[in-house]
């Protein structure tokens, strides 16, 4: 039942239903691929540490081989990491003919990034030539969640009749946010800036791609929902980081900053798979179907803050 008083607009909520069996299923594969990739990666250290940089090792090298330490070109590096985002408020937008036209202004957004699922990323990288340009595939798995017991500022129409000056979020809202993942495929550009000691190199790096998110969007007075992976437009991101070289891992700090202009078709469905999900609206989009519940349009511009540590392979040596 909805109730129009003044500027204040309350609903009473349906009770929620039980998590299903497919969302915890969800986050038990995103925890798992998060500790994977971290422990892959970390697997190595404990064998290195043993031979790391003595100095035996060291006069065992021949003469005029590359030192393990300094950057080499021809290398690649299979990197995890895990880090902290912050995500600006934005203004969301959805519009679906004939019913709503409306948007929130300034809604603010949790990253959440301990709490399951958590922020993660997987990278790979590879260094050409000299070893001062390279080029890398990173995925991010961030989150951005609305605070529901914020009151905001709406302008337009919902379900045909003029919307609330303000109300809080959960009051229009069951469901607003990429809690499975404000997920971000990028191809990046590095550039090693020069280094001030032999394991320490810091370097930059620009880079666009998709944005793939879990789009969890259900209006208050709706038993249908969209909650499923979509492509919801391009990203960009920049990123300035720090390189700490052992023989054969690296550790890193990095900060990255990233922009993701969202167009979310609200499918009012549950999905399954990534690859499955995308395909069935790559096939929508085919067919020209307006999604059932509209569109919903924002900009998420976020900091993060990350660090992680990766396997190296070894450089090709020239025969003396």
């Amino acid at each position: 039942m909805r109730i129009l008083t003044g500027a204040t607009w309350t609903l009473e909520q349906p009770r929620r239903p039980a998590p299903q069996m497919g969302t915890r299923r969800i986050e038990a594969l995103s925890s798992l691929f998060a500790i994977a990739a971290l422990a892959v990666v970390a697997a190595p250290i404990v064998m290195e540490q043993s031979t790391d940089g003595t100095s035996s090792d060291r006069a065992a090298a021949p003469a005029g081989a590359p030192s393990a330490y300094a950057p080499a070109g021809g290398e690649f590096m299979f990197a995890g990491y895990s880090g902290v985002p912050y995500t600006y408020p934005s203004d969301v937008s959805i519009k679906k003919t004939g019913v709503h036209d409306f948007t929130v202004k300034e809604v603010e957004w949790e990253g959440k990034p301990f709490v399951n699922p958590i922020y993660y990323g997987a990278r790979i990288v590879r260094w050409l030539g000299t070893g001062r340009i390279g080029t890398m595939l990173d995925f991010t798995h961030s989150k951005t969640i609305s605070r529901f017991d914020q009151e905001a500022a709406f302008t337009g129409t919902i379900d045909s009749a003029p919307a609330p000056e303000k109300a809080v979020i959960r009051s229009v809202f069951r469901k607003l946010e990429a809690s499975h993942g404000h997920n971000m495929l990028t191809l990046n550009g590095l550039f090693r800036l020069p280094s001030f000691t032999p394991r320490i190199y810091p370097y930059v790096g620009l880079g666009a791609g998709v944005s793939l998110p879990h789009s969890e969007v259900q209006m208050a007075n709706s038993e249908k929902r969209t909650y499923e992976y979509q492509m919801a437009g391009a990203v960009g991101q920049a990123l300035v980081g720090i390189e700490l070289r052992t023989a054969r891992v690296s550790y890193f700090f990095e900060y990255k900053f990233t922009l993701a202009p969202y167009l979310m078709p609200l499918s009012e469905r549950d999905g399954s798979l990534l690859f499955y999900d995308l395909w069935r609206q790559f096939s929508d989009w085919l067919s020209g179907e307006e999604p059932p519940g509209g569109r919903l349009t924002t900009n998420l511009v976020s900091h993060q803050v990350v660090g992680g540590l990766g396997i190296r392979s070894a450089p090709a040596v020239a025969a003396p």
